[in-house]
Parts: structure tokens; sequence; C-alpha cells
């Protein structure tokens, strides 16, 4: 930590050349970038790794990186602050990376050009999805951003912000809507269509998202939505990096050790990882030349991720909240809870994966674990365990049913659920209140709330699980677990199921 008293600078393109020497800084010419990429949702893993990657495109010169300059849009009302924030800074930000020795590299991210707020001034944002220099729209809106009907994986029209858009009488107010508008106009004036790259944790993001916008679009238009279908690329990826909710004291730490005042940094570690199917419409960056892997099938990488990562991640955050702990370094750094993580990933996740090309399974699980383990991330149990009911679902669902499928072990998964049944009842094991952020929280908490007369009142609910109230196989654990739980609390439990791991 530097002792050094700094002179406060405030973020901006004509204070880069008097920063902190410890400051990488862009060194192409932000004039000669241009918008070819429009990203809808911008939060802090998007700056901590696409348009991080887009940085580096333009950092090293890499010929025709300049066309693919960033538009960042935030659809939501509450994104008004961080607009505000990123027009002052004329889109500049700091990337803030965490090594768990304690040092930091920071950089200056000059690849967002320009940041619309779109229930400000939504045909602002129209008229820059339908710029033709505009080939890609990406995509960061959260799991739940889908409207995935978990059960049956069709397209769920029930939110009031899609019927509107969908009665199509005022200006879009969804991801879809706007979508939908942009490429509606690019057909309409004969603009090729732009690609939709889903950077979002979901399997077959690239599959779901073409799914859910085609029909969003034919209910809309039946023309369009055909139009769609045909000629407009949704690529698959895989994306990993933990990304933690930046706070005052990171804010505060880069202005005390740099003097940079920074309206909006961006904190995460130093690993990444980017797997991109390689199918665009109207081509794309060459993101190859800076370290992203372009392949022809996805599919194995975002298994791996999805239930080893972030499956591992919902293994930890409810169990480990329970247990008292509130950051995932201290649960990672507890040796009980590594050990049923690395059991979860070796016995019960991979085992439903396929075949990685270039992975180490047994290496990749143990960096997964040192990873959560970097106690300068300070990731939140609580950011982990919000949205559940989109992630479990997602996550680890599919592993469940898989393992039912083919005589696997489901042990450790039916005490994961258990945990989120316990968790979502808002209570913790000291009798404070515990603060569920789901956007099914009514639903969730009052199942919850029956489960001491009703046991199996929280399994029951298809939307979330399908069958597996009805699997013996996976109930017999789960009841078992819940009972623990309330009778002996979470670590206790959790020291019963490692030791009959055997």
């Amino acid at each position: 930590m530097s002792t050094t008293a700094h002179r406060a600078t405030r973020l901006h393109p004509d204070s880069l050349g008097g920063l902190d020497p410890s400051i990488s800084v862009p060194g192409y010419d932000r004039s000669r970038v241009r918008t070819g990429i429009v990203h809808l949702g911008v939060g802090g893993f998007h700056r901590a790794h696409q348009a991080m990657y887009v940085d580096r495109l333009l950092e090293q010169g890499v010929p025709g990186s300049e066309e693919w300059g960033i538009t960042g849009v935030g659809v939501l009302p509450q994104d008004a602050r961080m607009a505000e924030v990123l027009r002052e800074q004329q889109g500049l930000y700091t990337l803030v990376l965490k090594h768990a020795d304690g040092s930091r590299d920071r950089r200056v991210v000059g690849s967002m050009l320009d940041y619309l707020h779109a229930p400000a001034d939504p045909e602002a944002v129209l008229e820059r999805m339908t710029d033709p220099a505009v080939r890609i729209v990406s995509l960061t809106v959260t799991e739940g951003g889908y409207h995935v009907n978990p059960v049956t994986g069709d397209f769920d029209d029930r939110d009031e912000g899609i019927q509107a858009d969908l009665r199509g009488d005022a200006a879009p107010v969804t991801t879809f809507g706007f979508l939908t508008e942009a490429l509606a106009r690019r057909r309409t004036a004969g603009t090729a269509p732009f690609t939709v790259m889903s950077c979002d944790n979901i399997q077959g993001n690239g599959h779901v998202a073409h799914k859910m916008v085609t029909a969003f679009a034919t209910r809309r238009d039946a023309e369009l939505g055909a139009w769609i279908d045909e000629n407009v690329a949704f690529p698959n990826s895989m994306v990993d990096r933990i990304t933690p909710v930046t706070t005052d004291a990171d804010r505060e730490e880069l202005q005390r050790d740099t003097g940079l005042v920074d309206g909006w940094p961006v904190v995460c570690e130093d690993f990444t990882q980017w797997a991109l199917e390689d199918r665009f419409t109207d081509g794309r960056p060459a993101f190859e030349e800076v370290g992203v892997q372009v392949v022809d099938d996805v599919h194995p990488y975002e298994l791996m991720k999805l239930r080893l990562l972030n499956a591992s991640h919902q293994a930890l955050c409810y169990l480990g909240y329970l247990s008292g702990y509130r950051y995932a370094h201290e649960v990672c750094q507890d040796e009980l809870f590594a050990g049923f993580l690395l059991d979860y990933m070796e016995r019960e996740g991979s085992p439903t994966l396929e075949p990685v090309p270039g992975v180490d399974l047994d290496a990749y699980r143990h960096q997964l674990v040192e990873r959560f383990a970097n106690p300068e991330i300070r990731d939140t149990l609580a950011r982990l365990a919000a949205e559940s009911s989109d992630r479990i679902p997602t996550w680890l669902v599919p592993v469940i049913s898989h393992n039912l499928a083919h005589d696997g072990e489901v042990r450790r998964s039916a005490l994961v659920v258990a945990a989120w049944a316990r968790y979502a009842e808002g209570v913790d094991e000291q009798g404070e209140a515990i603060e569920v952020v789901d956007r099914r929280k009514d639903a969730v908490m009052e199942r919850a709330s029956r489960q001491g007369e009703e046991p199996l009142a929280f399994l029951e609910d298809r939307d979330l699980f399908d069958d597996l109230a009805d699997q013996p196989r996976f109930t017999e654990p789960y009841l078992e677990a819940l009972s623990s739980l309330h009778e002996h609390g979470a670590r206790a439990t959790l020291e019963r199921w490692q030791a009959d791991r055997a």
C-alpha cells in the first residue's frame, strides 16, 4: 500500500497524462475509434471482461480494431447513476485487478466511447443500434433477463414490460423490445442485421437468446420473427471472471493509493476466460489475438463453467452464510467447506460434463477453490445468493437431473438445495434477518415458511425444480439435510455430510 500523498485527480480524457505512473492508460487515439458494438446491460462484469478485451485489441493495434468501440446502454431506471458517472468520465473507468498477495494492477479502459440511458432517451438508443457501423449488439442482462420458463424452456411473456413492448404503442422498455425494434428498422432500411452476442451465464446462451428473441418478435410480427430466425447470428459463449460489486472502499483505496477519483471503478480477480463460438452475421473483432478462445463448439466449456464454477458458488453461499460467514474467501479458506466443494465438483458436477479440449479438470477444480479463496476480492455471499430462482434451476438442477438419470450421486446437491430452502426462510441461525434478493422472492419465501408442516413445500415448486419432489432418490437426502439444518445448523450438517462421503 502506498503511503505517498497524492493530489486528487478526477478521471477524464484530459487528465490521463498526469495520472500516477502505476496506472496504465490507453496508448491509442480514442478519437479514431468508432462504435461497432452496442452493449445492453452494462455492469461490472461487462467492463471487467468484454470491454477489457476490446481495450486490449485497441492497445495492441490489431488491424481493424478501431471499428469495434463500444456504446454502453443502461436499460433499467436504476442505471441513471452509472449513466451520469460514465458521461462525466467520457466512458473511461479504472479496472483494478486484485491479486491474492494484496498487490494491484490498475488500468484505465478506453474502449467504451459512450453510454446511453434507455429510459431517458430510448430513441437515441435505437438510432445507435440502427447505425450500419454497429455490427454486434452484446448482452449481460442476467439469467432472468431472458424470460425463459425454467421448466418448459419456452418464452415467458408475463412481465409487464414485455407485454407493453409487445403492444408496440410506445417506446421500448425491455431488452427484447429494443433488439426487435432495432432489427425491424434495419430490415426496413435494407441494413444488414447485427449479431446478438449473449455474455450471460446460461447454458447455450446464444441458443437461448435466439429462441427467446425470435419468440418475442414473432408475437409482435410473424414475418419479422421469421426474418430474425433466418438472418441473425446468435453465437454461444462462455465467460468467466469473478467481479464483485464495486464498493465505496474500492473507490477510496484507488484515490488513497494513486490520487485518482473515479466515480465507478471496477474490481476483479486476475483470472479471465472467454470461449466464443465463431458465428457472426457481419464480421467480428479479432478476439483470438487477445486471448479469447474462438472455437467451433462452446458447449463443453459452458458445461464446465456452469456446473463447476457457478454451481459451486451456490454450494458455498447458503451454507457459508448460515454458518456465519459473509464472504466467499472466508468460506473457501475453511477446510471443511473447501473439501465439500471439491467433492461436489469431482463426484457430482464433473461426471455430467463432456470432454473439454485442453483442460485438466482436476487442476481446474483446485484452481476454482484457490480463486474463491482470494481474500482481496471480498466477494459477498449475499451477492452469490441473489436471484437464486434464476441460478439454481440453470446451474444445479441440470446436474441433479443428469445424475438421477445416470445413477450418479446427488447427496451433496440435495444439501445445497436444502440450504437454499433454509436460507429462504429469511432468518439466520443467530435469529438475524436475511435479506432475500430474488425476483420470485414472495413465492420462494412463502414456500419456505411452510417447511415446518410441509417438508417438501419448497421443492414442490415445479417452476424451479420440475419433478424433483417426485424423485425419492433425491427427496430422501434433501429431507434429511433440511431436518439437520434446522436441528443442528449448517456447519454440523456439513460435518456429517463430509464424514459420510466415503
